[in-house]
């Protein structure tokens, strides 16, 4: 029995499957989303909305970026309540692998995790068959250098500055996310059976001798934990607190730094460096977010006054050529 078949057909999706029944086709179905028929909204940029907004982004930006860059050029890097970081350059921190290397649980002072650390440490996992703690990249590659600051009186013995190495830390990190395994009162009995990471000097059980300040919950090993986002970062050291609001934090005179030299720098050429700064309401010293809007207020503003003179000059060329028709 022959079938016709026809465009119409081709169309749908082909000829109907057997005579009477359903016929299939391709065609969505008749609803406003399938046939795009769904009310919606489209701008429409006009030189009365565009020039606005551009000059709207100027005012508002430029003021900003001035104040914030006022405000950081005003911090002192020597006076007032002192902050002594350490910094690095060239270290890439942000890689996706480093991040990764680390136990959370372990950490934690989670007791399973401690003699069985995560995959993810690998391969700073064991060593010598037991588990490091703490395990992973990050922990292996600990900032480890010691800085003493001293002050060099008129022909006396130079003056050692007291640093705080305690309150350097984010206190939801010192508190909650970090802490030593459970046990007695022997902090080495707590972390028995594991071995130091590969590059440490020394256990993590000894790295103070304050019990508030060591193993997991140590300040230095939890500041350096939290990763930089850039290669070169800087990282808070010590705390210089001020005595005297009649005497300044460190009084003007010559300054010796005893660096007791640990971290090598040349197998990734990076490069170390010691800063004392103050801090205001947006922290320490940084010139970069006041750039930033300033140059963006300062392009918005521009921008403005450029479409704003192209748009006056074809707006009369058009009242001009409607006059001569």
């Amino acid at each position: 029995m022959a079938m016709n078949y026809n465009a119409k057909d081709e169309v749908d999706g082909g000829p109907p499957c057997a005579p009477g029944g359903p016929a299939k086709t391709r065609r969505p179905d008749n609803t406003a989303f399938k046939q795009q028929r769904l009310p919606a909204w489209q701008p429409i940029l006009t030189a009365g909305t565009v020039l606005p907004t551009f000059f709207i982004i100027g005012l508002i930006f430029i003021p900003i970026g001035i104040g914030i860059f006022v405000t950081s050029n005003n911090i002192r890097e020597i006076e007032g309540n002192v902050f002594m970081y350490y910094g690095l350059s060239n270290f890439y921190q942000n890689h996706r692998r480093y991040v990764k290397s680390r136990d959370d649980s372990q950490l934690n002072g989670d007791s399973s995790a401690l003699l069985n650390p995560s995959k993810e440490c690998e391969p700073y996992r064991r060593n010598e068959d037991k588990p490091i703690a703490p395990c992973g990249a990050i922990a292996n590659s600990m900032f480890n250098d010691t800085l003493e600051l001293f002050l060099i009186g008129n022909g006396s013995y130079p003056t050692p500055i007291t640093l705080k190495k305690k309150g350097i830390a984010w206190w939801t990190d010192k508190n909650v996310k970090f802490r030593n395994p459970p046990g007695g009162e022997n902090l080495q009995e707590r972390f028995k059976g594991t071995t130091k990471p590969v590059n440490w000097l020394k256990p993590v059980y000894m790295l103070d001798s304050d019990p508030d300040n060591n193993g997991f919950i140590n300040e230095d090993f939890i500041v350096w934990m939290r990763t930089a986002a850039l290669p070169t970062f800087r990282k808070l050291y010590r705390l210089i607190e001020r005595k005297s609001d009649l005497h300044p934090t460190l009084p003007a005179g010559r300054y010796y730094l005893n660096i007791t030299y640990n971290y090598p720098v040349h197998s990734f050429d990076g490069r170390k460096r010691m800063i004392l700064s103050t801090i205001s309401w947006m922290g320490g010293k940084n010139p970069f977010l006041g750039i930033a809007y300033i140059a963006i207020g300062s392009i918005s503003f521009l921008l403005g006054v450029v479409l704003l003179v192209i748009n006056h000059k074809y707006r009369n060329s058009s009242n001009t050529a409607d006059i001569t028709i």
